[in-house]
C-alpha cells in the first residue's frame, strides 16, 4: 500500500466529470420523457443529485433520483433497501456509485431493479478501477484508472473536502 494519499480529482475536475458523465447520460436517453437515477448510499447519493441537476439542466427530461442502502462489506447481502423509488413502468434507470471496485455492489444493488421490470438498466461512476472480479461494465464514467488490488480510492464529497484520492 502507498504510504500517502494522492488526489487524483479535485472539486473542479469532480463537477466537469459530472458534466460529462450528464451529457453522456442524456445523449444516450434522449427519447426519454423520465429516467430514474439510483443512488448507492451515500456517495453515489450525492453524485445521482449532481447528475440530475446538471440534466435537467441541458434537458427537458424528468429525472428522480432514489437512495439505495447496500451493505458493501457484506460477504453476502440479504436485502437490499432503497428509498424514494417513483412509480414507473417500464422505467429506465442508471445505478450510481462513486467508486467501481470489484462490481459485487453494483451486483447487489442491481437484483430488486431486475425483478421490477426494468426496461433498460444502466451503470455509472466517478471512477472505475479498471479490474473487476464480477462482469459489470459501466456505461458512464468519469475516470478510468488502472490500480493494484492493493491500491484503493477513496471519494470525498463534503462541504469541506469535495476530492478523490488515491492510496
Amino acid at each position: 500500500m502507498l504510504k500517502g494519499k494522492k488526489q487524483i480529482l479535485d472539486k473542479s475536475q469532480i463537477e466537469q466529470k459530472i458534466r460529462r458523465m450528464a451529457y453522456e447520460i442524456y445523449e444516450q436517453n434522449h427519447e426519454l420523457k423520465e429516467i430514474i437515477l439510483a443512488g448507492v448510499a451515500e456517495n453515489g447519493l450525492k453524485i445521482s443529485s449532481m447528475l440530475k441537476k446538471e440534466i435537467e439542466a441541458i434537458s427537458k427530461i424528468t429525472v428522480h433520483v432514489a437512495k439505495l442502502s447496500v451493505e458493501k462489506d457484506a460477504p453476502v447481502q440479504p436485502h437490499v433497501e432503497f428509498s424514494d423509488f417513483p412509480k414507473i413502468e417500464q422505467f429506465t434507470m442508471v445505478l450510481v456509485d462513486d467508486v467501481m471496485n470489484s462490481g459485487r455492489t453494483m451486483i447487489y444493488a442491481l437484483d430488486p431493479f431486475l425483478k421490477m421490470g426494468a426496461k433498460k438498466i444502466q451503470t455509472a461512476v466517478l471512477v472505475n478501477r479498471s479490474h473487476k472480479r464480477y462482469p459489470i461494465s459501466v456505461d458512464y464514467k468519469g475516470l478510468e484508472l488502472a490500480t493494484t488490488i492493493q491500491e484503493h480510492i477513496q471519494v470525498n464529497l463534503t462541504d469541506s473536502d469535495f476530492s478523490a484520492h488515491l492510496y
